[in-house]
């Protein structure tokens, strides 16, 4: 692992930093992910040949194309979301930095200035296209602070909403996307609205989903010139559904609700810890009908890859910035938490002839997906200094070396830090840290004035719905175990429990 560096490199000067090299080529990459699209919620996993690497039951959806995908694929088990909410996510993602060097320690909105994508930084999309692809990006981002620039009212937010979440994102923010049609987050699924690379608005009036992948086809056929001819081009899908709302049918496709509206929570619930007394719990049906519809869609660009003859040459990712708890644990917070319903997030990769399909334990976290993809690119000279993750490729590629694999995963969860005169969020609070192992689940959560409040522990094996925390004074041998791993994690990501010796001020 190179130290990490703060300060960001130029372009020219970006180094090798992984554990493998592929043949020199330059395939095509497609990154689709679908905002809170749970693990769980793909149907393969309960086919023999899956389930016997998973110890928990899947969701009752219905994901043919998935299933026929994962055929295909490297099928990664316990690929997680470091810090699993929208914004931090994509920050990651974007710049293979963690929250506090991408800048993004928090989900954006126009009350939190600080939590932005930094200008400065290098991203995967600034990689690839000094490499001479095509970069496009279309669905939602949700990685930039609003500000009052809407292109048709110059000088005003997007909306009157207060405090505004959506955003524009102009040319100069659009680190090497040169095709755009975006938004920064708006949650109506049959009324969405977006930007395109010259700043017009476009609105719809049509199930987001189905509109955005009839734009991705678009961008494959190259039927307006949105990427260069005979060029590698590095696509971006970030659908919204199944994110909330999922309430009725304004939310999701009648087609795909029919699937499962006469379902009881019996048949909806499968996981045993699921507290269907909860508000939400009429939620599923609308959830589930929306990962039906999300894999039908996506099944309309791997048809699209294949009628074009791209396939072959293709990296296709399928994956998600975070989970969806959907009534377990009895939390009504869908993500940022650690149990396995939200940290745990699908991840499916496809490379024809490059990479063998099977199901997978590498312990794959977003910060190691920009320094992986650019590899398997055949680009690892130009994974930048700035990027935090490993070079994950050698573990996937069909003839790839041995490299050196994470013993576990670090989990960031940030809350805001305190509001000034004017109302606005600085800085941030760490409420929790924490890991995943191969075998179990630890996470640390202290009060804001630096005390300790909880400590959990679940051991994922024996206890796979987590529905047991151990009572870490009672296992002082594990409990030493997991904190000194913990501490290696903090050390090695120079976090700020790190930095400020937080886990040597607690009283355990």
């Amino acid at each position: 692992m190179p130290k990490i560096k703060n300060i960001l490199l130029p372009l020219s000067s970006l180094a090798l930093a992984g554990c493998g090299q592929v043949p020199d080529q330059k395939p095509n990459i497609i990154y689709v992910f679908p905002d809170q699209f749970r693990n769980q919620a793909m149907e393969f996993w309960n086919s023999p040949e899956y389930a016997a690497h998973v110890l928990w039951q899947a969701d009752p959806v219905q994901t043919p194309r998935l299933n026929a995908f994962a055929d295909e694929s490297v099928v990664l088990s316990r690929a997680v979301s470091n810090c699993p909410l929208s914004s931090p996510y994509r920050g990651i993602f974007l710049t293979g930095m963690l929250p506090e060097r991408s800048g993004i320690t928090l989900n954006c909105n126009a009350e939190r200035p600080e939590s932005s994508l930094r200008d400065d930084a290098v991203c995967i999309s600034d990689v690839l296209n000094a490499q001479g692809y095509s970069c496009g990006y279309i669905g939602k981002l949700h990685a930039d602070h609003p500000t009052p620039n809407d292109p048709a009212n110059p000088g005003h937010y997007v909306s009157d909403r207060r405090p505004e979440w959506d955003a524009y994102t102009p040319a100069e923010k659009r680190h090497g996307y040169t095709y755009w049609y975006s938004y920064g987050t708006f949650d109506e699924h049959k009324n969405p609205h977006y930007w395109d690379t010259d700043g017009v608005r476009h609105d719809p009036k049509a199930w987001s989903v189905g509109h955005e992948t009839d734009k991705a086809i678009e961008f494959l056929r190259n039927e307006n010139g949105q990427r260069k001819k005979d060029a590698p081009f590095f696509l971006t899908i970030a659908y919204n559904p199944p994110h909330s709302p999922y309430e009725s049918l304004d939310d999701c496709m009648e087609e795909d609700y029919n699937l499962y509206k006469e379902m009881g929570y019996k048949q909806l619930y499968v996981r045993p810890n699921a507290d269907t007394t909860l508000w939400k719990a009429g939620a599923a049906r609308y959830y589930f009908a929306n990962v039906t519809g999300v894999d039908r869609e996506f099944g309309r660009i791997l048809d699209e890859l294949e009628r074009l003859g791209l396939s072959d040459n293709t990296i296709v990712v399928f994956t998600s910035d975070h989970g969806e708890t959907m009534c377990s644990q009895g939390t009504d917070d869908p993500k940022n938490s650690i149990y396995t319903e939200s940290f745990n997030v699908p991840f499916l990769i496809r490379y024809p002839e490059k990479i063998r399909p099977r199901v997978d334990t590498t312990l794959l976290s977003t910060v190691d997906i920009m320094p992986t993809l650019l590899s398997m690119a055949g680009l690892s000279e130009y994974i930048p200094e700035s990027a935090e993750g490993r070079d994950l490729s050698p573990a996937l590629m069909e003839n790839g070396k041995e490299c050196d694999l994470p013993d576990c995963a670090l989990y960031i969860r940030n809350v805001n830090g305190e509001r000034d005169a004017d109302g606005l969020v600085r800085g941030f609070f760490p409420v929790a840290r924490g890991i995943k192992t191969h075998t179990h689940t630890f996470e640390i959560a202290i009060k804001r004035d630096g005390t300790l409040k909880s400590v959990t522990i679940f051991d994922d094996i024996n206890d796979p719905y987590q529905m047991h925390n151990i009572d870490y004074t009672r296992e002082p041998a594990l409990m030493e175990q997991l904190l000194g791993m913990l501490a290696a994690k903090l050390e090695e990501s120079d976090d700020i429990w790190h930095k400020n010796g937080i886990l040597n001020k607690l009283n355990f």
